[in-house]
């Protein structure tokens, strides 16, 4: 028996719920028809579709429901309306009085209201239905107005009572409607002046509801101006007068919503374009109350409400508000006084404005000095390499109140009216309230200047740093009380808590550099607080450009803030305490190592960010960002933001730092005053290894330099400027260009951010070098070259195995149909035979087409004058003896050439009037300005300079020492040439007072003489010229003479016409630090390092300051370390060691004589042997090649003597120490060498 059997054998029912045929013979789908499908899956589906018809119909009928209710409410409403419109017509007599008015002769005008009920009642009827697109609801306003107004002349309306209040409001908004609307409908003659007047009224009325209404109030009047043609007003159809009564009429009552009527009136109404051709600007400011306006300004542009107001969104709007606010300013207090002393609420609303504008007005301000691209089919010019984004000259009031705001008198008095006690007394406190509001809103107003007017930086920094606070209750006009800027921002930024975080801890940096909590309450204050810092460290690097290193070290007897000694000069006055200066390289340290190490976290926070550009940088919100239009004419791409500040990149951040910084550190490498080890930061790095890490990112960075290059590939030479002011062609062309310019751009940045991401030891080297101690950038450095020769030579380093690689390759087996030269050919484009007596120019004719091929193993050959080859032991130190025959001959100054000369340290700086010089030559021997010859001759003399680079470089890459000396300044160059990432601007050279001291002490000293002068210096009758002297020598009869010429030239445009005066003085000696050092040799310098770059790459120069550049080219300076050139020193002949790891006995004499010498005979014996008294950066194991001696025989009375070129002291086997000393020390004074062995 089956369990499941109930007793029933009926078959129970089978339902299948899948929709699948359970038949297993049942036919095919597609072998013949088939039943219809049933099964739940259908009957679900039938059910649904029944459901949704079932509810469109019951939609359906709703729908209808509403159409009808509504139809019924809107016929409804028509009948009220036109019943309410027939009463109020029957009591108006309205069709009467429109025949009347309309009909000539033209009646006098509508009776007054009999009584105040008669009055309400007829407007109650008529805010109720009156539609302003509706002509007769037009003239019946029309008629209401006019009688409500002659009511109001008579004194027979109160307008007692609330209903009134509500009633005058709703006709308020009727007659703005009204006045609206007549931008497309006619009103009846004279209507525009009845609905001006009523609104007249009705604010003297509702003053407090019209205030509370003031936007849709000025938004009204501005449209109306705006559609206004200039005309209008002659024709009657508005009036002046009316037109300003309306202006003023919200602003007249002071009450508890004034405030909002400002507001109003400013972002609606101050908006118009040339709002002076509709109102008398003139009229129209004295009846204003400027404070309430400045106040209001204030409180609408603060992050939050500004976000809101649409009518700011427009960057139009806010340029011509910035316009007026600045005139308003000027009219109400007159310019002197306007410009005297700002007001805190007047410097909040132009920095908000002028922040958020920095962009626009900076590439508009001065758009006639900008080359432009004209589109054939459209009268909009564009910046070449650009999309597509309209530059339209500002307008002339515009541009004319924005440039007032730059300058001496009002920036110079920003801090005039901020008193520095409460600095004074918080200067040893940490608390963030000692940066107080005032500080805060000058370090905005002020960066804002300096981003808006970047041409004027200088004299905007110079104003700042003019500028002082004084001592409470201190006597006006005390000299003594004046509290400097510079230590006024320095005790604002120095009690701010991101400068305690920091200088606590550099891990704090990347916190505050990251974190950016939308909404918090501390979000605003922190911004702020960097606004302070980066205004600090913009004026102290300016203030360092004109500093002295006298000026600069007073600051250790200085005393903070306080009294000030009379007759003190104001840049020794600003000179910080040397203790305040080391806390501030601590921050600086602790910031930039963050920012370069931590580059990959803060650029992924970049890329989240959609903050604005930097000319966004100061503004409080992201708000107002300038939209994107189909046509493309003002689209504006967000930029990255830091710390969340709209527009502060990190690359203006690390600019500033970095090359603060570098100016601090230089000081301190010219006079130490920090501790030894106060630059290094390994603590923060793996030391060990340290070095393999940064050969790796070296590699890293190579590849990416080629996959540069391969993108300039397809351009060829030509750049951005090079491409013309004007481009004829059709409009697709032009973008197809710009776009193309613009993506190879864009490459090049993401490159550059990837380098900055994945190579921070190589940004960290190359920027500040000093955070790594010198001996391990030397190693960096010989790693460097070691990876570029192998890279270069296939894998063989060694010269012969080169050379033999060379000649073995098949690809060099025999020259090409390419032109490709041969292995033969290239070995022998790397000889040269070089005659003693023209070393130099035998070089330079020889080698200079090699070009970046010198980096390549190089064979010299001496011949003398008889063509006959010198014989001698060619073990690589050939190139040694010729790189230091080449560099001797060059910088002579005896040699002819005068390629460098002398300061009064007898260090080497290229010639400043070479090329003055040349032309002056070129000029007598006749040839002609510009002409193909002269040309040429102007460029052989620069590629003297370009090969000589070349020769250094050659010498650094070699590890080759020369006995050359250069002036610091010079030195200084190569090292900032190769500042590179994002601090490579301002890395860059930057001509300085102090390094005036080293071209010219005369003219150095004379100049600081200048700066300090307590009198007028008019008294000198200086003007903006500088005078060069030249070398000309003249033919004469008894031959060629001597003599010197002068050229004038202007150090500005129309210098001569320009006196130097004691505020302008500071220029002055800028503008000649930076002719004498930058644009006189400018030629010259940039020849050599170019020569130089070629054979070194710059970033690796970057990597030391000049003197330890000094150490780099001639050796290491310090006491010369015998046993360690004893360990490293190579034998040969008798000499050599034998089994038993004995020394000769002459060699143990010859130790222990040169232990016995002084540093100085030491030297001497060093130079007499390898040319160069000073030793190998990393010692003697470094020299190249190394130290040696052999014998020379046992006659004790012969000299010992040398073979330079590699190294060789050939030493006789003196039987005593005595003689050795004698011989040898005989032997190094009188120059013995060669020729005496």
């Amino acid at each position: 028996m089956f369990q499941s059997f109930t007793g029933n054998s009926r078959r129970t029912r089978q339902v299948n719920l899948s929709g699948r045929n359970a038949n297993p013979f049942a036919a095919a789908p597609n072998s013949g028809p088939t039943p219809a499908v049933s099964g739940k899956q259908n009957a679900l589906a039938s059910a649904q579709q029944e459901r949704i018809l079932r509810q469109r119909e019951r939609d359906r009928l709703n729908g209808a429901r509403v159409i009808q209710r509504t139809w019924r409410g809107h016929n409804c409403r028509k009948k009220v309306r036109s019943t309410w419109r027939y009463e109020w017509d029957q009591r108006e007599r309205f069709e009467e009085q429109v025949a009347h008015r309309f009909t000539p002769p033209r009646t006098e005008e509508p009776q007054a209201y009999t009584s105040e009920v008669e009055c309400v009642v007829q407007l109650r009827l008529l805010v109720q239905f009156t539609n302003i697109q509706r002509r007769d609801d037009v003239l019946r306003l029309d008629l209401f107005a006019r009688r409500l107004l002659n009511s109001g002349e008579r004194g027979q309306l109160t307008f007692s009572g609330e209903q009134w209040t509500v009633l005058l409001w709703k006709l308020q908004n009727l007659a703005l409607e009204a006045l609206e609307s007549s931008l497309v409908v006619d009103l009846p003659v004279d209507g525009s002046k009845v609905l001006q007047s009523l609104l007249i009224y009705l604010t003297s009325k509702i003053p407090k509801e019209t205030a509370r209404n003031a936007k849709q109030y000025y938004h009204v009047l501005a449209n109306a101006t705006k559609h206004t043609k200039t005309t209008s007003f002659k024709q009657g159809l508005l009036d002046r007068a009316l037109l300003l009564s309306n202006v003023l009429g919200p602003l007249r009552a002071l009450n508890s919503e004034t405030l909002k009527a400002y507001e109003g009136f400013a972002s609606e109404y101050l908006t118009v374009p040339h709002l002076e051709r509709y109102i008398s600007l003139e009229d129209l400011v004295p009846r204003l109350n400027y404070k309430l306006l400045a106040r209001s300004l204030a409180s609408l542009l603060k992050a939050p409400r500004l976000a809101e107001s649409k009518a700011l969104a427009d960057s139009d709007s806010r340029i011509w508000l910035l316009a007026y606010f600045v005139s308003f300013h000027e009219l109400v207090y007159g310019r002197k006084q306007a410009q005297s002393s700002p007001e805190p609420d007047y410097v909040a609303v132009v920095s908000i404005l002028l922040s958020s504008l920095a962009d626009e007005i900076g590439s508009r301000i001065d758009i006639e000095d900008l080359p432009m691209e004209r589109d054939l089919n459209s009268p909009i010019l564009y910046k070449p390499g650009q999309q597509q984004q309209a530059l339209l000259p500002l307008p002339p009031f515009v541009r004319k109140e924005i440039l007032s705001l730059v300058n001496q008198q009002s920036i110079t008095s920003l801090l005039a009216q901020i008193e520095g006690t409460s600095i004074i007394e918080d200067q040893g406190s940490n608390s963030s309230s000692g940066a107080n509001e005032e500080a805060r809103l000058l370090a905005s107003y002020a960066l804002t200047l300096l981003r808006v007017f970047p041409r004027r930086g200088d004299e905007i920094r110079m104003w700042l740093y003019l500028g002082s606070t004084s001592i409470q209750d201190a006597p006006i006009g005390d000299p003594s009380t004046r509290i400097p800027a510079i230590k006024y921002f320095w005790r604002s930024a120095r009690n701010t808590t991101i400068y305690e975080s920091i200088s606590r801890d550099s891990r704090a940096a990347l916190i505050l550099l990251r974190h950016r909590p939308l909404g918090s309450l501390g979000s605003e204050e922190r911004n702020q607080e960097w606004r302070i810092i980066l205004l600090f460290l913009e004026l102290y690097a300016f203030v360092l450009k004109v500093m002295d290193d006298e000026e600069f070290f007073s600051g250790g007897t200085t005393h903070g803030l306080g009294r000030t000694e009379f007759g003190t000069s104001w840049t020794r006055e600003s000179a910080l305490p040397l203790v305040d200066v080391k806390l501030l390289t601590i921050f600086l340290k602790n910031l930039a190592f963050t920012m370069y190490w931590n580059a990959s976290d803060i650029a992924d926070v970049e890329e989240r960010d959609t903050g604005g550009g930097i000319g966004n940088y100061f503004s409080t919100s992201n708000a107002v960002q300038s939209a994107s239009t189909s046509d493309g004419t003002r689209t504006k791409h967000p930029d990255s933001s830091l710390a969340g500040i709209s527009g502060m990149d990190i690359d203006y951040v690390k600019g500033i730092v970095t090359g603060l910084l570098r100016m601090v550190y230089e000081r301190d490498s010219r006079r130490n005053f920090l501790p030894k080890d106060h630059w290094l930061m390994t603590a923060r790095f793996d030391m060990e290894g340290f070095i393999p890490a940064v050969v790796v990112e070296e590699e890293n960075r190579h590849r990416v330099q080629e996959a540069d290059e391969e993108d300039d590939e397809p351009f060829g030479d030509l750049g951005d400027d090079d491409m013309g002011p004007m481009i004829i062609g059709n409009r697709r062309t032009q973008q197809t260009r710009n776009i193309e310019t613009l993506k190879r751009q864009q490459r090049k940045a993401s490159r550059k951010k990837y380098l900055e991401a994945v190579t921070p030891r190589l940004e960290i080297l190359q920027n500040m070098p000093f955070f790594i101690p010198f001996s391990t950038r030397v190693q960096i450095f010989r790693e460097f070259v070691t990876l570029d020769q192998t890279r270069r030579r296939g894998g063989h380093v060694d010269p012969d195995n080169w050379r033999m690689s060379i000649m073995q390759n098949p690809a060099f087996q025999r020259s090409t149909a390419e032109g490709r030269p041969s292995g033969h050919d290239i070995i022998s484009r790397h000889h040269a035979k070089i005659r003693r007596e023209s070393v130099f120019e035998d070089a330079y004719a020889q080698f200079y087409d090699l070009g970046e091929g010198l980096k390549e193993p190089i064979q010299i050959t001496f011949i003398d004058k008889f063509d006959t080859v010198e014989a001698g032991i060619d073990g690589g130190g050939v190139t040694k003896e010729f790189l230091t025959s080449v560099t001797n001959e060059a910088f002579s100054s005896s040699n002819g050439l005068n390629l460098f000369v002398e300061n009064d340290q007898n260090l080497l700086y290229p010639n400043p009037a070479a090329v003055d010089e040349r032309k002056d030559l070129l000029r007598q021997a006749g040839f002609k300005d510009g002409s193909p010859d002269w040309n040429e001759q102007m460029r052989e003399l620069l590629k003297r300079y370009e090969f000589l680079g070349r020769v250094m470089g050659k010498c650094l890459y070699e590890g080759i020492l020369v006995d050359v000396g250069f002036a610091g300044f010079f030195l200084l160059k190569w090292a900032l040439t190769g500042g590179s990432g994002s601090a490579s601007r301002e890395s860059g050279y930057r001509a300085n007072l102090n390094d005036l001291r080293d071209l010219d002490e005369g003219l150095y000293q004379g100049l600081l003489q200048l700066k300090n002068y307590s009198g007028d210096v008019e008294d000198f009758s200086l003007n903006f010229t500088v005078t060069d002297i030249i070398s000309t020598p003249q033919i004469t009869e008894h031959g060629t003479a001597a003599a010197t010429k002068t050229i004038t030239r202007d150090l500005k445009p129309k210098g001569s016409d320009i006196p130097v005066t004691n505020e302008n003085r500071l220029v002055y000696i800028s503008y000649i630090a930076r002719h004498r050092l930058q644009i006189q040799p400018h030629q010259q310098t940039s020849a050599f390092l170019r020569g130089l770059s070629e054979v070194i790459q710059p970033s690796w120069l970057s990597m030391f300051n000049q003197s330890e550049l000094q150490t780099l080219v001639g050796g290491d300076s310090s006491e010369i370390d015998v046993p360690d050139l004893r360990r490293n020193t190579l034998y040969g002949g008798v000499y050599t060691i034998g089994d038993d790891h004995q020394e000769h006995p002459s060699i143990q004499l010859f130790w222990d004589v040169m232990s016995a010498l002084n540093d100085s005979e030491r030297r001497k014996v060093l130079k007499f042997v390898t040319s160069t008294p000073r030793a190998p950066l990393l010692g003697f194991g470094q020299l190249n090649p190394r130290f040696s001696i052999r014998d020379a025989g046992n006659d004790q009375e012969r000299l010992p003597s040398t073979s330079t070129c590699v190294n060789l002291l050939k030493l006789p086997r003196y039987a005593d120490a005595t003689t050795l000393r004698d011989k040898l020390l005989y032997a190094v004074n009188s120059g013995a060498g060669f020729d005496l062995s």
